[in-house]
C-alpha cells in the first residue's frame, strides 16, 4: 500500500520546476501535488489572454489548498523570435527573484516535464547560481503518447530520437531515414511539412498524429490519410514506428 502519511513541503527561498504531466490532472506525482499545495508563490507561463495550460492541469491541487497563495503567470508570446521569448524570461526571473529574496518558495509548473522542451530550463539558467533549486520530472508527451497509442517507443535493438517541427526538412528527414521510431515535438505550424517529409521518405504507413494528449479534446489519428494537410495546434506531435518490428 503507498505510503502517503508523509508529507513533502516546500522549503524557503527554493526554486521547484514541477512537471505536471501532459493534461490529464491524474498523471501528477504524488510530490508535484504536495509541492503545489504548500508552495508560497506559484507560476507558470500563460498566454496573451492570461490562460495557462500548466495552471489548467495543476488546478485541482490549487484549488485543495488550505491557505491562499500568490500566483505569478509569465505572458509568453507565442512566437519563435527568441528576443522576445528571453525578454519575458528576463523579466520572469526577476519578478520570481524578489520572492525568493523574501524567503519564500515558489513553484514554477510546466507541462510534461520541467526539463524536456520545458520553459523552467529558461528560469533555471537565471536563477540557479543564487537560489536552491529542485526538479520534480513529469511525464512527458512522448510517453503519454505511446500509453494512448498503446504501443512501445523501442523494442530491442530499435534506434529512437525525438526531433523538432521547429528542425529543417534535411534534419527531419535525416531523422526518418536513419532511425526506426522518431517522435517529431511541435508539429503544430509544420504539420504540412512533415507530412511531405513522411511522404519522401517512404514512412507515412509508419506515421501516427496525436494532439491535445490526456486532455477531454485529445485528437488520435492512426491513418495519415485522415489528417488535414494544413497547421494544427501547437500541442500536437508525430509518433513514427515501423509497421514490422522485432519480436
Amino acid at each position: 500500500m503507498l505510503d502517503t502519511s508523509h508529507t513533502y513541503r516546500a522549503q524557503v527561498a527554493t526554486f521547484y520546476g514541477v512537471g505536471v504531466g501532459p493534461g490529464d490532472p491524474l498523471l501528477l506525482t504524488l510530490k508535484a501535488h504536495q509541492l503545489i499545495q504548500s508552495a508560497d508563490v506559484i507560476s507558470y507561463i500563460a498566454n496573451t489572454h492570461g490562460h495557462s495550460q500548466a495552471r489548467d492541469i495543476a488546478r485541482f491541487s490549487i484549488q485543495a489548498r488550505t491557505t491562499p497563495v500568490q500566483e505569478v503567470p509569465v505572458p509568453m508570446p507565442m512566437s519563435t523570435e527568441r528576443t522576445q521569448a528571453n525578454a519575458a524570461y528576463d523579466a520572469a526571473s526577476e519578478q520570481l527573484r524578489t520572492h525568493l529574496l523574501a524567503g519564500l518558495s515558489v513553484v514554477f509548473l510546466c507541462e510534461g516535464d520541467p526539463l524536456f522542451f520545458g520553459s523552467f530550463s529558461y528560469l533555471l539558467q537565471r536563477l540557479s547560481e543564487d537560489f536552491a533549486c529542485q526538479v520534480v520530472p513529469g511525464i512527458s508527451s512522448v510517453n503519454a503518447s505511446a500509453s494512448a497509442l498503446q504501443q512501445p517507443l523501442t523494442l530491442l535493438q530499435e534506434s529512437f530520437v525525438v526531433v523538432s517541427g521547429r528542425h529543417t526538412d534535411k534534419q527531419i528527414e535525416s531523422a526518418l531515414n536513419q532511425h526506426d521510431s522518431v517522435v517529431i515535438m511541435k508539429a503544430g505550424r509544420a504539420r504540412p511539412r512533415i507530412l511531405a517529409l513522411l511522404r519522401k521518405t517512404g514512412r507515412w504507413r509508419d506515421g501516427n498524429y496525436l494532439e491535445y494528449i490526456g486532455r477531454d479534446n485529445q485528437r488520435l489519428i492512426k491513418d495519415l490519410n485522415q489528417l488535414e494537410d494544413q497547421a494544427g495546434p501547437y500541442f500536437s506531435l508525430f509518433v513514427v514506428l515501423r509497421e514490422e518490428r522485432p519480436s
